[in-house]
């Protein structure tokens, strides 16, 4: 049965609080073998490079591996079925990015919201919206004019319906009023790979593509915050051509509901030491990101924004699954 949008949102607002009941001294010793995180994107993602230096840091404090695990399929419900289905003892933890407040029921039983728990926020970042060099359109309003003048020419390249690029794209085209034709992949990469390839025209990607745009190989028309980025000086926002328009990609770490509160806690502290450190402050900004901690509460607020704000584009899009 799936949640009413008013329960959903008020499940994860306060899931951070009253998941589980605390049992005194349970999280001593923890953790005393790898902890596996499983991330619902392909490597090289932007999801999978944030999830690889937050294991870095993550195990450097917990004094214990962090295996990163890739579970690539239906936009990350891969992923999150199978941290659902996990033991709630810390030691199977979801990398949580916006599909997963876009797409909170997975079917089967499972939702997101309600079986998993926001354990701590970690970072923050811009699509970008990208063509091939040979695309006729070299700017954001160029685009929007060829659109207009060549309806249902343009071909998206996207990680499929329901991801939060695609539903970037279609926050786009419903602010617009243009015509994009969808063509799903199973990960930004390959998107971006058949856009060098020429087989579409237009990608929102994340910042796994700034490689390709500095070399040349790829074109930056605008990035999808409210402000510029600066790993991608002169590009400008999409919101100076969109009044009002607005989308960021972020990511954090969560862990199945019933999880001990307290194992909860240490491991949203570990987080926060590990992004305070100026090194991983840099290192993240270099890929684009900026720091973003807070608490688990903190989290499950932005994910209950998210949730409501997505499912508007959602219904717009058709994009139910």
């Amino acid at each position: 049965m799936k949640l009413s949008r008013r329960r959903a949102l008020h499940l994860v607002a306060s899931a951070a609080l009253v998941h589980v009941v605390p049992r005194i001294g349970y999280a001593q010793g923890y953790p005393s073998r790898p902890v596996h995180l499983i991330v619902g994107f392909a490597a090289g993602n932007g999801p999978d490079i944030v999830a690889r230096l937050t294991g870095e840091w993550l195990s450097q404090r917990l004094g214990q591996q962090i295996v990163v695990e890739n579970r690539v399929g239906a936009a990350s419900d891969l992923a999150v079925q199978a941290v659902v289905k996990a033991a709630p003892d810390g030691y199977t933890l979801l990398q949580i990015t916006p599909a997963n407040a876009i797409n909170t029921d997975l079917g089967g039983g499972v939702n997101f919201i309600r079986d998993i728990a926001p354990v701590a926020s970690v970072a923050r970042g811009s699509f970008v919206v990208v063509v091939n060099p040979s695309f006729p359109a070299k700017t954001l309003s160029e685009l929007i004019r060829y659109a207009r003048a060549n309806p249902d020419q343009v071909n998206l390249g996207s990680p499929g319906t329901g991801s939060a690029p695609y539903l970037s794209a279609m926050l786009f085209k419903m602010m617009t009023g243009i015509d994009m034709l969808q063509v799903p992949y199973r990960s930004t990469s390959h998107a971006i790979t058949e856009l060098l390839g020429g087989r579409v025209q237009l990608v929102f990607a994340d910042m796994s593509a700034v490689e390709f745009i500095k070399a040349g190989k790829l074109l930056a028309l605008a990035v999808t915050t409210a402000a510029p980025q600066d790993i991608l000086p002169g590009v400008p926002t999409v919101q100076e051509f969109v009044p009002g328009y607005e989308a960021s990609t972020w990511y954090g770490i969560g862990a199945p509901r019933n999880t001990p509160v307290e194992i909860i806690e240490r491991i949203n502290k570990e987080i926060n030491a590990g992004l305070a450190d100026p090194k991983a402050k840099a290192r993240l900004a270099t890929l684009g990101f900026t720091v973003d901690r807070g608490s688990p509460a903190d989290f499950g607020k932005l994910i209950a924004e998210e949730t409501e704000k997505w499912a508007k584009v959602t219904k717009f899009a058709g994009a139910q699954r």
